[in-house]
Parts: C-alpha cells; structure tokens; sequence
C-alpha cells in the first residue's frame, strides 16, 4: 500500500485544513517546496498536492508553487483543486505532474471527466470528498445530494487511475480513518481507492492494509504527519508488511 504524504497550500503556504473548513486553518510551513524534499527525503513514493486557494476559485492559484515542487522532487505528485477545464489538466501534465485530480469538475460537468481518461488514460484521478455518503463540492464549501458510490460508478471504464475518496468530517481532525465507508466504496467498484481523511495513528494504515484486497491502493496521511503522531518511515514500513 501506497502512503502518500499530503501538502496543502493556501496563500502560497502549507496548511491543514479542519473538516474542510477554510476558517479552521493550520499553518505548518512557510514553504511548500521545502516540505516536499522533506518527505521525499523520508521515503514518500508519491505525494498529493492540493491548491486549497484554486479549489474554491475554479482555476489554480499556486500553479507557479506546484511545478517548483515538480521541479525540485524526484518522485511523482498528483495534484488537485481548481482543475476544471482540459486546459488546466493539460497545463498541469505537460508540466510534468504525475496525474491530476478531478473533484468539481465531476458532478458539474461529466463529460470532462471522460474526455480526460480517453485522452490521458492512466493520468486522471475522480477526487471523491463525501460527507454523510454524500459528494460536496468547490472546496467542500458545497454540498451535494450525490451518493458517493453513485458516483464513483458512473466512471467505471473511463480510464481513471484511481479515486481519492475523503471522508470530510474527519479530515484533518485525526479521530481515524471511515475505514467501513472506504472498503464499501473500494468493493463496490473496479477502480483503485485511495483513502483520505482522519488517519490518527499507524494502526489505520494497518486496518487500511487488511482491507487492501478490497481495492484499496493507498492512503494520503497529512495533519499526523506534521503534529509528529505518525512518523512517515514508520508508516511506509507498515504499508509494506506482508499480510499474515
């Protein structure tokens, strides 16, 4: 399994959100690129940046961050917010990001979602961020009357890479993952799961890795990374342990 450490960035610095709650923002460091040498510096394989300023705005904000970021680490990122056009994703592939994330962009215009897996197969990721079982939207400042499971179906065969499923009341609060809410959606579907939101210790990665056959490719851990409860190395060890 796949551990995935996660940079948010808001007004060109690296934050955590609470709940999705752009009025609940902690600051954990003035530099974004700086913080991805680090984890890269700890083992990450892959990281997921989010533009927090572009997901609310419907274009990105911290593009000119993000491909410094690119720039600078040797390993992957996938990248989401404010990705609504073919334009941006575009943008941001041909800039080398590893594969972009669609979140908006797949309640409001589901045609996008499918043009981009037929043109990019392997490079797009449907950015799931439910409350309830239910989608929300622009930053998760909406919500929605969209199943999660419902939605993530409508784009089965559409070439997607895997989908980023968050359970919102838990992100950033580290009470644990919405390991249930995961395998069903993981179970339900034939796209990979990526889990996001409330990891609080080592033992939801390892709850998270009993559930791997599910389809649950890996997990983005951000709040317990930066307040020290999870230490990434221990966490890339425990993604890594053969299941007895």
């Amino acid at each position: 399994m796949v551990i995935i450490p996660a940079i948010d960035i808001k007004d060109g610095k690296c934050v955590r959100l609470a709940q999705g709650d752009f009025d609940r923002v902690t600051l954990y460091a003035d530099n974004p690129v700086e913080m991805a040498l680090t984890w890269v510096q700890k083992g990450a394989e892959l990281i997921h940046v989010v533009d927090l300023d572009g997901s609310v705005a419907g274009l990105p904000r911290n593009a000119e961050i993000i491909l410094e970021i690119v720039k600078k680490i040797s390993i992957p990122i996938q990248v989401g917010g404010g990705i609504r056009d073919m334009e941006t994703i575009e943008f941001y592939l041909k800039n080398d990001v590893s594969s972009v994330i669609l979140g908006t962009a797949a309640l409001q215009n589901e045609k996008i979602v499918r043009d981009a897996g037929k043109v990019f197969p392997g490079k797009i990721i449907l950015g799931i961020d439910a409350l309830e079982g239910n989608a929300a939207i622009r930053g998760w400042t909406q919500k929605t009357s969209r199943n999660a499971i419902e939605l993530a179906r409508r784009y089965e065969n559409c070439g997607l890479k895997a989908i980023v499923y968050t359970d919102i009341k838990r992100d950033g609060m580290e009470t644990g993952v919405n390991i249930e809410a995961t395998k069903t959606l993981a179970a339900a579907i034939n796209i990979p799961v990526i889990a996001s939101g409330g990891v609080a210790t080592i033992s939801d990665v390892e709850k998270l890795l009993e559930a791997e056959d599910c389809g649950i490719s890996g997990v983005i851990i951000g709040r317990a990374l930066y307040t020290g409860a999870v230490s990434l190395e221990d966490a890339i060890r425990a993604g890594k342990k053969p299941l007895n």
